[in-house]
C-alpha cells in the first residue's frame, strides 16, 4: 500500500504523520515501567508503521486512535504487556486531560499542562460578550506576538512579520513569557501592558484622592501599585484649615486597600499593593503593628523603609529621631534595636513587614539625577520613581538544557528576543495616566529575569543550599545582566537611548549608547510559571509531590517533572511513592529514594535560612533592578532567626528582604498535611515558591 503521508487529529483537524511521535510515546511507556528502551521504542515503532500502512494510504488517513490502537496490538504480540499497560493507561490519562480541557473551553494545539490551561481559561484567554473562550492559547500568543511586533513599523520596514514571527515562537514554545497585563491586555481594548507603578501620595486631600482614583483605573488594567506614605503627616497632627487632627497614613492605607477590594481587577486576578513607611515616621510603630490582624490590609504588602543610618544604630542599640513629614521637625527619641526587634517580632507572627533598604536602592538607581526612589511594586522587585511603571518578562530555564548542561546560546538568543520585546512593548502600551507614559518613557525601564531556575540546578545536579549553586546564580545572572545590557546597546544603535540618558550614570559607564535605563529584574512570576510549567523566580522546591485542587472536586496528584523524570530513569519511580512524598512534599529519609537524590531535591522549608538569604544576594549582585524571593522558614523558626536574616541580608547587600514562616498566616495556597493520612494539597493558584498569597505576576 501507499505511505502514509498524514493524519486525522482527534479534533478533526490534519496534521502530517510523525513516526518519531510514535517512538517517543513508546519510549515513555517502556521508561515507566523500569525496563531498559535500547532501540526498542523504534523497533515498535517501526512494526507499527508497517502494519498502519497494510491499511491505510496516503489518501486513506488514519487517526490518532487508529495509530495507538495499533501501538497496543504490536506491544502485546511482542510480549510487552506491561508496557502495552502503561501505554494504555496514557492513553486514558491524556483523554481525561482532554475532557477537563474541553469542559473549560478550551482547544488547546499546544499540548499545555492541565493547570496551565485552567489558569489561561480562568484569565488570559478573551472572551465574546456571553463569556465564551474565543481564543485558544496559541492565538493567545500570536495576539501578543503580533500587538508587540508593531513597535518595529517605524524602524525596520518590511520586517513586521518577521518580527512577530520570532516573538510567536519565543512565547509559544514558552521560553520567554511576559508579565500578565501583557498577556491579558496586548491586543485588546483596554492595552494597559505593564505590571509594575508607583504613585506618589502628597500631604493632601486632593492629592491622596487622585493618588487613590489613579490605583483604581491601574488594577482595572491588571497592574499592581506601589507607594510610600511617609509624607503623610501623623496621626493627631493638627490640620490648620480645619483645626482638627490628621488620621495618619495608615488609615489612609485602609481606604486604599477597600478599593482594592472592590475592584478585584474586574474578577481575572486580586489587586496588589506595597505600602512603604519610613521607619523615623512618627507612626512607624503603628504602621509594623498594623497587619497584625488578618482581616487588615489584605491587599497590601508593608515594609519598612531603613537606612544606612537607622542600621548602624540598630548594630550599636543607639536612639534616633522620630521627624513629623509636614514641619520636617523632630517629635521624640525612640531606640533603633527595640524597632528592628518589633519589625522582627511582627514579621515572625504574620509575615509582615518586610524591609526596604532605600540607601541601596537609591546608590544603584542609575537615573538618581531625577530624584529618590522611595518605594517599589507590590512584591518588591522593581523600585521605581513616582508615577513610573516597568514591564517585566521571565525566561524559562526548564527550556534552555541541552544534553543535561545549560545552553548558553539558546540562552543568549532568547535574551535578545526578550528585550527586543519588553522595548517594544513600552511603545505599544496605553498608559493609564499621562504622567506615567512621560516618565516611563523617559526611562525606558525593563525587567528580564527567569523562572524555572530550581529545576535548572536539579538537572545540573547541583543542591540549591550549596556554595556550588550560589557561585552558579552569580554566573548566571551576570550572563543574564551583561547580555540583556549588550542587546539594548544594539537597539539603541538603531533607535536611540533612553531621553535621560544624558542625565544618567550610566552616560559615563558605557562608550555608547544603550536603549534602557535597566534591563534585569528577578520577579516571582507566579501565574506565568504555571503556564510555562516551571517553578517559581528563583525559588527553591516547596513540594516534590502533591496534590492540586484544580477545581472544586476535582484533585490532581502533580509530581515534580525533573523529580519524575530521574524516579523513572534510575528505576524507583512507583505511584505509590508518589503519594507517599505527597504526604509530606520531601524526600529526605526516604529510603526509596537514593541519597544523592535527596540531597538535590531539599524543599524550601529544608533549607537554612542565610542560605536563602545568600542566594537573593547573588542574584541581586548582577541585578539592575531588585530581586523578588521569600525567604520561606520553617513553624519552628524563632524571631532570632528572621534578626538574623535581615541582618545579613543589609550585610550582602540586597535591596530588600521579605520571611515567611509557614503557618503564621490563616490562608495560605499550599498546606503540609498534620496527620499521618493527610496530604500536602495545593489551591489552583500555587505556583511554587510563594505559600502565603497567590502572586500578582
Amino acid at each position: 500500500m501507499g505511505r502514509i503521508q498524514k493524519v486525522r487529529k482527534r479534533d478533526g483537524s490534519i496534521e502530517l504523520f510523525q513516526p518519531k511521535k510514535i517512538e517517543i510515546a513508546i519510549g515513555k511507556a517502556i521508561l515507566s515501567v523500569n525496563r531498559k528502551d535500547g532501540k526498542l521504542s523504534k523497533k515498535i515503532a517501526d512494526q507499527a508503521v508497517k502494519e498502519l500502512e497494510k491499511h491505510f494510504t496516503a489518501k486513506v488517513i488514519p487517526s490518532v486512535e487508529d495509530v495507538q490502537d495499533v501501538v497496543e496490538e504490536i506491544l502485546i504480540k511482542n510480549r510487552l504487556a506491561d508496557v502495552a499497560k502503561s501505554f494504555i493507561i496514557y492513553r486514558q490519562q491524556h483523554k481525561e486531560i482532554r475532557e477537563f480541557k474541553t469542559f473549560l473551553g478550551v482547544r488547546d494545539e499546544l499540548k499545555l499542562t492541565t493547570n496551565a490551561i485552567r489558569v489561561l481559561a480562568s484569565r488570559y484567554l478573551l472572551r465574546d460578550e456571553k463569556g465564551n473562550i474565543t481564543e485558544t492559547p496559541a492565538r493567545l500568543f500570536r495576539r501578543v506576538a503580533k500587538t508587540a511586533a508593531q513597535a518595529d513599523l517605524p524602524y525596520k520596514k518590511g520586517t513586521l512579520h518577521k518580527t512577530e514571527e520570532e516573538f510567536y515562537q519565543t512565547l509559544s514554545q514558552l521560553d520567554f513569557l511576559p508579565n500578565t497585563p501583557t498577556l491579558m491586555n496586548a491586543g485588546a481594548p483596554l492595552g494597559q501592558l505593564s505590571a509594575c507603578f508607583v504613585l506618589p501620595v502628597p500631604d493632601s486631600l486632593p492629592e491622596i484622592f487622585d493618588a487613590l482614583k489613579y490605583t483604581a483605573q491601574i488594577h482595572q488594567g491588571g497592574g499592581g501599585t506601589g507607594f510610600s506614605f511617609s509624607q503623610i503627616r501623623p496621626r493627631g497632627d493638627i490640620v490648620k484649615s480645619t483645626k482638627g487632627a490628621a488620621s495618619g497614613p495608615i488609615s489612609f492605607m485602609r481606604i486604599f486597600d477597600m478599593t482594592t477590594e472592590i475592584l478585584k481587577q474586574g474578577g481575572k486576578r486580586r489587586g496588589a499593593n506595597m505600602g512603604i513607611l519610613r521607619y523615623d515616621h512618627p507612626d512607624i510603630i503603628e504602621f509594623i503593628t498594623s497587619k497584625s490582624r488578618e482581616d487588615l490590609l489584605q491587599n497590601f504588602n508593608i515594609s519598612v523603609a531603613v537606612d544606612d543610618l537607622f542600621m548602624n544604630k540598630v548594630l550599636k542599640e543607639e536612639e534616633y529621631d522620630l521627624i513629623n513629614p509636614h514641619t520636617n521637625q523632630k517629635v521624640k527619641k525612640i531606640n533603633a534595636k527595640e524597632v528592628f526587634e518589633l519589625i522582627v517580632a511582627n514579621a515572625w507572627r504574620t509575615g509582615d513587614p518586610g524591609i526596604v533598604f532605600i540607601d541601596e536602592i537609591n546608590r544603584k538607581n542609575p537615573t538618581s539625577a531625577l530624584g529618590q526612589i522611595e518605594s517599589t511594586n507590590p512584591c518588591g522587585e522593581q523600585p521605581l520613581h513616582p508615577y513610573e511603571s516597568c514591564n517585566l518578562g521571565s525566561i524559562n530555564l526548564t527550556n534552555m538544557l541541552k544534553n543535561g548542561k545549560l545552553d548558553w546560546d539558546k540562552l543568549k538568543k532568547t535574551i535578545q528576543t526578550a528585550v527586543h520585546f519588553l522595548d517594544n512593548i513600552i511603545d505599544v502600551n496605553k498608559y493609564p495616566l499621562l504622567q506615567t507614559e512621560q516618565i516611563t518613557k523617559a526611562n525606558r525601564r525593563i525587567g528580564l529575569g527567569i523562572m524555572g531556575f530550581a529545576e535548572l540546578l536539579i538537572n545540573l545536579g547541583i543542591p540549591y543550599d550549596s556554595d556550588k549553586a550560589v557561585e552558579f546564580a552569580e554566573k548566571l545572572m551576570k550572563f543574564l545582566n551583561d547580555e540583556a545590557r549588550k542587546a539594548s546597546n544594539k537597539i539603541a544603535e538603531e533607535r536611540g537611548s533612553f531621553p535621560n540618558f544624558d542625565k544618567s550614570t550610566l552616560k559615563t559607564k558605557l562608550v555608547k549608547a544603550t536603549r534602557n535605563a535597566t534591563v534585569t529584574t528577578i520577579a516571582p512570576t507566579g501565574t506565568i510559571s504555571i503556564i510555562a510549567g516551571a517553578t517559581s523566580g528563583i525559588e527553591p522546591l516547596f513540594a516534590v509531590s502533591f496534590v492540586r485542587d484544580v477545581m472544586e472536586g476535582t484533585h490532581l496528584l502533580e509530581v515534580n517533572p525533573a523529580f519524575e523524570k530521574i524516579a523513572r530513569k534510575r528505576g524507583f519511580y512507583t505511584k505509590a511513592l508518589m503519594m507517599k512524598i505527597a504526604k509530606t512534599g520531601k524526600v529526605t529519609g526516604l529510603k526509596e529514594v537514593p541519597k544523592d537524590v535527596q540531597r538535590i531535591f531539599k524543599t524550601a522549608l529544608e533549607i537554612k535560612p542565610e542560605m536563602h538569604v545568600k542566594m537573593q544576594a547573588a542574584f541581586q549582585k548582577y541585578c539592575d533592578n531588585a530581586v523578588s524571593k521569600t525567604i520561606n522558614l520553617p513553624a519552628t523558626a524563632t524571631p532570632q532567626d528572621i534578626s538574623k536574616a535581615f541582618l545579613l541580608a543589609y550585610k550582602l547587600k540586597c535591596k530588600g528582604i521579605t520571611v515567611y514562616r509557614y503557618g503564621s498566616k490563616k490562608e495560605q495556597v499550599l498546606y503540609i498535611g498534620k496527620a499521618p493520612d493527610e496530604i500536602v494539597s495545593a489551591k489552583p493558584e500555587y505556583a511554587g515558591g510563594h505559600i502565603c498569597i497567590e502572586c500578582m505576576y
